[in-house]
């Protein structure tokens, strides 16, 4: 599973995942995955990319490169 392979990849484990409320994030599927893993699940403010500033940059980024 993906989680195993980044924890073992990145040799840490993942303690607290910040996502934005997107519904792919919102949902009791995965609120139950990050309880039974141990994972803290913290969700930013809507529209406030300032919480999401490494991500926000890398996708400005991307963006730069394909234009």
């Amino acid at each position: 599973d993906f989680k195993a392979l980044a924890e073992k990849q990145a040799e840490w484990s993942i303690k607290v995942l910040r996502t934005d409320n997107g519904g792919e994030y919102v949902n009791n599927r995965f609120m139950d995955f990050c309880t039974s893993e141990g994972i803290s699940l913290q969700h930013t403010v809507a529209y406030s990319p300032s919480q999401n500033g490494v991500t926000e940059r890398k996708n400005h980024t991307l963006k730069e490169m394909a234009t």
